[in-house]
């Protein structure tokens, strides 16, 4: 069971402490892949490979899957879920959308939220959005820790620090109890923002996707950029990497995130679980029994 790798990882993973700044890192599609249609079969042979693979990620029952998409309005963090793992049992993969916290959230700390939808051993969770919003929105928009009634910091920076080794020492947990967490950053241009925004407001059947707000956050474009800027090097990690993908072109981003899912889970090298030689001989008497019990229906009829 492998998978046929078109992505080099490194190239959008972000190495912990590295300096990053967004606006020269590309958006546009790589020379990986130089169309739609190729974009398409790599994405179905990858979707295939994960089909596979969930299975023995579910019956090995030692590892789990954490996958986190975080972006801008419009970035297509919906289309990554639905294309490249849309082909998944959705029985063993849980997708949970981080709005805005409830009054029940806000009495605890911002870590105790997602503890919720972690994913248990052999399955997959997909956070749209994520905890890491507490470093990112809230960042954006300091007003929103009146209501989590947080202790008193000598200056601000101070707690988006805290929060950095917070989110730090509790990643490095999920990682030592089994669980792969990936980060992925769908990195969207202002400009192709703006089309799709447009699109949504053109389309009836997209204007339920269309919120005013986000034309709001679109102002505060400089403030986000910072925002992420600062929380790539301080929480990417060699266990839990940050990767940023280029997004303005959507068939791009989804078949290099799906690529790269499928690597990571490759490199854990599962197996169904061992069959003892006692066993063996169990289920041989129990498929002579079986097949004596079908041989003697067939004759009957």
């Amino acid at each position: 069971m492998k998978s046929k790798h078109r992505f080099d990882p490194k190239k959008f993973r972000v190495s912990e402490g590295d300096s990053v700044r967004l606006k020269k890192i590309s958006c546009k599609a790589g020379d990986e892949l130089t169309d739609k249609n190729l974009a398409a079969e790599a994405i179905a042979a990858d979707a295939s490979y994960l089909q596979e693979v969930q299975q023995v990620l579910f019956a090995s029952g030692s590892h789990s899957l954490l996958i986190i998409l975080q972006g801008m309005d419009a970035s297509g963090k919906d289309g990554i879920v639905r294309h490249v793992m849309g082909g998944v049992n959705p029985q063993g993969c849980r997708v949970h959308s981080f709005k805005a916290p409830s009054s029940d959230d806000l009495q605890h700390h911002f870590l105790w939220r997602p503890m919720r939808f972690l994913p248990e051993r052999g399955m997959i969770s997909i956070f749209n959005r994520s905890y890491y919003e507490e470093v990112l929105v809230v960042r954006v928009h300091p007003e929103f820790l009146k209501p989590q009634r947080i202790p008193k910091l000598k200056k601000m920076e101070d707690l988006w620090e805290q929060r950095f080794e917070e989110i730090r020492q509790f990643e490095k947990a999920l990682v030592q109890s089994g669980t792969l967490v990936l980060k992925f950053f769908l990195h969207i241009s202002r400009e192709e923002q703006a089309k799709q925004m447009l699109e949504r407001l053109n389309d009836p059947a997209k204007h339920w996707k269309f919120n005013e707000r986000d034309l709001e956050e679109r102002k505060l474009w400089e403030q986000y950029d910072e925002a992420y800027e600062a929380m790539f090097p301080a929480t990417s990690t060699k266990k839990s990497p940050w990767y940023i993908i280029p997004s303005d072109d959507r068939w791009y981003a989804r078949a290099a995130v799906a690529d790269i899912v499928a690597g990571h889970l490759e490199e854990l090298e599962l197996s169904y679980p061992a069959v003892t030689e006692e066993q063996k001989s169990i289920f041989a008497k129990l498929s002579t029994e079986l097949q004596k019990e079908v041989g003697g229906k067939k004759k009957k009829s």
